[in-house]
């Protein structure tokens, strides 16, 4: 049984999958999420443009780690359907590919399981449960994913919903030991170092409008180069979203408050 409470089908609190999918312009949230996510991006009006920048970089590193070989990832966060799955992107690269999308929010799974479907030659599978519960993600993705082989991990803006408390570094870390040499950390997270005021106070408006157990916690660069201890990170680094191999007509913006980065475990 998962540990971890689960939102209610008539939520009192925000939920962060339903506010993101406020802010992708998306329709399935409820007022409350409305409400956070109109009011976190009038405090920080980089929000819209940065979780569309978010997106965007998901995709370039699930097309890198595809162009190289990998065939399976492993999404934790997956949030509500959108453009540009990560099934979608891994398997128009390689139709081989299989993905196993995770995520806490029983409306997130229902619209994965109707709209999530993957090509005759790939496989997706569904896991309800907290990214919290390490042992319960990894023995469930294990019936469509073969851990002995990389895999690409994407943990892309979920990990600021762990408090220091429940040492999200750790968390990553027991991902990734039970992973094969050769798969990839795809990483995303707030910054509380680019625009910081804008980000604070967007953050507290959030974070008194969700759930104790959805609360977010912006980090500085240093503390989000330490998820990727051990591993090797590819380049450029620990950077800007815009600022990770962007495309010909990508125009980069340092203000977008996120950190992110890809590395691989040798």
């Amino acid at each position: 049984m998962n540990e971890y409470p689960l939102p209610t089908p008539h939520p009192a609190s925000a939920h962060p999958a339903r506010v993101y999918n406020v802010w992708l312009g998306g329709k399935d949230h409820y007022p409350v999420d409305q409400e956070a996510a109109e009011l976190a991006a009038r405090a920080n009006p980089t929000i819209v443009p940065s979780v569309r920048a978010n997106r965007a970089f998901l995709g370039r590193a699930v097309r890198h780690l595809a162009a190289t070989g990998v065939r399976q990832f492993l999404d934790i966060g997956t949030g509500i359907p959108a453009a540009e799955n990560t099934h979608e992107v891994a398997q128009r690269a390689a139709p081989d590919a299989r993905v196993v999308y995770v995520d806490n929010d029983p409306i997130v799974l229902t619209h994965a399981r109707a709209l999530l479907v993957s090509g005759p030659e790939g496989q997706t599978d569904y896991v309800q449960a907290d990214a919290r519960d390490v042992d319960t993600i990894l023995d469930a993705a294990s019936r469509t994913l073969d851990l002995s082989r990389p895999v690409g991990l994407t943990l892309v803006a979920i990990l600021q919903y762990i408090k220091d408390s429940e040492d999200p570094w750790d968390i990553a870390r027991r991902l990734l030991d039970r992973l094969a040499p050769g798969s990839h950390l795809v990483l995303s997270h707030p910054a509380a170092d680019v625009t910081a005021p804008e980000v604070a106070e967007s953050m507290r408006i959030y974070n008194e409008r969700a759930a104790a157990h959805a609360s977010a916690t912006p980090r500085t660069r240093k503390d989000v180069e330490r998820f990727f201890e051990g591993l090797e990170i590819l380049d450029p680094g620990v950077v800007t979203l815009t600022r990770w191999r962007p495309g010909p007509s990508d125009t980069p913006d340092d203000t977008l408050p996120m950190w992110c980065a890809v590395a691989r475990k040798a």
